[in-house]
């Protein structure tokens, strides 16, 4: 994100805003470590839009007004402050990716790497958003996408204000809050609609950053009054605190939910102007403040530190999960310090003596290094030299992002995702019945829809009907902040379909949780009373990272633990309280994948001859698919 902007020894300099931006960036380091207690330190990147529209607005308007503005002058600045970080950042991230990712990852990081040179990183990622996607955890580069909507708010904000100063200069609030209300507009209509492209795109985005503009215009009341600074202040504070607190991952978001912080944010930067407050003080203390100056490379290279951790074990390895969180957040902390003050610092503080065109000389080099290091990835499809070619082989089975998959799921027909939003579930085509077969129904989320291939692959008298949608369980009731689409999907089946069609099976699986054990024994308690005949899947076989990866660093390591080493024993044990459940009280035919695919401590990785069983964590490949529906077959459970 970004950093101060305004020098300390400046008469305007404003500890408090340092302390919120340190604020800001700690809420997204906890979030990303995964700490319980702040599922919603995703706000912390809204807050920084605030402060960043708060600033950069003041120095443009301010500029503008004393007739002092230069394009060229800003553009400048802006280089000194993002670039040299930056550039370090990605440089040597490039370099860890190439010594650990595989040679499909690394061609990914690559394309992402130039989409960040370029400032557009936001538009690639939200294109990099679909189901069979590489995961988040995956993409070391994947928090520069709110740096893109920085940068193209610094490019475009300077010719509206301009624009505006010219030719309406007596309507500028005016115009500002217009656009900021339209674009909060489509924000929340986004949010439920179209939530990707909402949560990426600058556009949904910008009333965020205009709110900080419209502060520096005097929008918002002078709290001249103690007690009111005070009360707005607190109250600021208090809508960060609880945003971080209460919203998670299934919060629509940014949209309506975004407010809150970000006018808490507001609110704290607005009472600012005005005199001293308690969270004023309260932000200005000197640990706060410094995280807060050293935000920037906080924010750049945390996240860098997560994935390569995750991938790698690069601070430290086979240590306690949350002894590693701790690793990672003081790694990160004196990492960033060492850039701030050899990176950041030089440049910011003009130790370099640097004229306007040597800036910009500097900076086409920057892309220029970084473009040529993307292209070579490219080029080479992800220096597959590195891998022995048995492993290189496994290797491009990881997430199955292919056409061929997408058909296998049936993806945008009978198996909708986030990214199929508006395609129509047609019951004419996945649930068409067949007089002349057995008809069964199989219902659930990416863990059902995987089974589609191979179960009608294999068993063919019968007719295999399909009601899928990925992160959607298939039970009567659904979580709080479940997406609409789950609840639309699942209201049909249960409430209108079934009780109207009859069918031979009903086949149930999902990526099972104990949370939702008690809404599946409702779910088939109502089942049985309809009369319906229920089969129901177990949690498959998963590991914390991609099998098709582990299963090439075992061929290149020559060490075949390495999968098993990596499997999630959770899941074992869940499939065996599934299992007694399903036998002694839900009395439902059970298919265990651990069953019918591990022995021991054993589990088939394979599904044929350098044909992984998973293309991820644990969905199945077309391979995969085809050999659990013939073990089915074999087990005898499903006829």
């Amino acid at each position: 994100m970004y950093f101060s902007l305004i020098r300390k020894s400046s008469p305007t300099y404003r500890a408090d805003i340092d302390g919120l931006r340190g604020v800001a960036v700690l809420l997204v380091l906890a979030f990303h470590l995964g700490t319980s207690k702040c599922t919603g330190g995703f706000i912390g990147v809204d807050v920084f839009f605030v402060i960043s529209g708060y600033l950069i607005g003041s120095i443009i308007l301010s500029e503008i007004s004393a007739s002092k503005f230069s394009l060229l002058s800003f553009y400048q600045r802006r280089i000194r402050r993002i670039v040299p970080a930056l550039f370090v950042m990605m440089l040597v991230t490039s370099l860890l990716a190439y010594k650990f990712f595989l040679p499909g990852e690394l061609e990914e990081f690559a394309k992402s790497l130039l989409s960040g040179t370029f400032s557009v990183s936001n538009v690639y990622f939200l294109h990099q958003s679909g189901y069979f996607e590489g995961p988040a955890a995956m993409k070391p580069l994947l928090h520069t996408w709110s740096l893109a909507v920085e940068e193209q708010f610094y490019v475009f904000l300077p010719l509206f204000l301009i624009a505006v100063r010219r030719f309406f200069p007596h309507r500028q609030r005016v115009l500002i809050l217009s656009i900021a209300v339209l674009s909060f507009g489509v924000s929340v209509w986004g949010a439920f609609h179209d939530p990707s492209a909402t949560f990426y795109l600058a556009h949904t985005r910008a009333w965020e950053l205009l709110l900080g503009t419209l502060i520096a215009l005097d929008v918002f009341p002078r709290f001249s009054n103690a007690i009111w600074r005070n009360a707005a202040s607190m109250a600021g504070l208090c809508f960060i605190v609880l945003a971080a607190i209460i919203y998670d991952k299934t919060t629509p978001f940014p949209g309506a939910a975004a407010l809150v912080p970000c006018l808490g944010a507001a609110l704290i930067i607005a009472a600012g102007r005005s005199g001293p407050s308690l969270v004023g003080r309260l932000l200005s203390l000197s640990p706060i403040v410094f995280v807060g100056m050293i935000s920037y490379s906080l924010y750049l290279w945390h996240w860098p530190m997560i994935v390569f951790q995750g991938v790698s074990g690069i601070l430290a390895q086979g240590i306690w999960p949350k002894a590693a969180k701790i690793v990672v957040l003081c790694a990160s902390l004196l990492v960033a310090t060492l850039s701030w003050k050899f990176v950041e610092q030089p440049f910011r503080d003009r130790r370099f003596t640097l004229s306007g065109q040597v800036v910009f000389r500097i900076a086409a080099t920057s892309v220029l290094a970084l473009l040529v290091v993307g292209a070579s990835a490219l080029a080479t499809h992800g220096f597959p030299s590195r891998f022995p070619p048995e492993a290189v082989r496994v290797a491009s089975f990881l997430e199955n992002a292919d056409p061929v998959t997408e058909s296998q799921y049936r993806v945008g027909t009978c198996f909708l995702t986030s990214r199929n939003l508006q395609a129509a579930f047609d019951p004419s085509v996945c649930l068409r019945q067949d007089p002349k077969k057995r008809n069964e129904l199989l219902i659930g989320d990416s863990h059902a829809a995987q089974l589609w291939y191979g179960l009608s692959s294999v068993f063919t008298d019968v007719n295999l009907m399909q009601a899928t949608a990925s992160g959607c369980k298939p039970t009567l009731d659904q979580g709080l902040g479940t997406d609409k689409r789950c609840r639309l999907m699942m209201d049909y089946v249960f409430h209108d379909y079934l009780r109207c069609h009859h069918i031979d099976a009903l086949l149930i699986a999902a990526r099972w949780d104990a949370a939702d054990l008690p809404r599946l024994e409702r779910t088939v308690a109502w089942l049985k009373q309809q009369g319906i005949a229920i089969v129901l899947f177990g949690p498959t076989v998963q590991y914390d990272s991609a099998l098709p990866r582990l299963l090439a660093l075992a061929i290149q390591k020559n060490n075949p633990r390495i999968p098993a080493d990596h499997r999630v024993a959770y899941y074992e044990r869940l499939d065996q309280e599934m299992s007694q459940l399903a036998e002694s009280k839900l009395q439902v035919r059970y298919i265990s994948y651990f069953k019918l695919l591990c022995q021991q401590d054993a589990c088939l990785e394979y599904a044929a001859d350098g044909v992984p069983l998973q293309s991820d964590y644990g969905h199945l490949t077309g391979g995969g698919s085809s050999l659990m529906a013939a073990k089915i077959r074999d087990s005898g459970v499903l006829k």
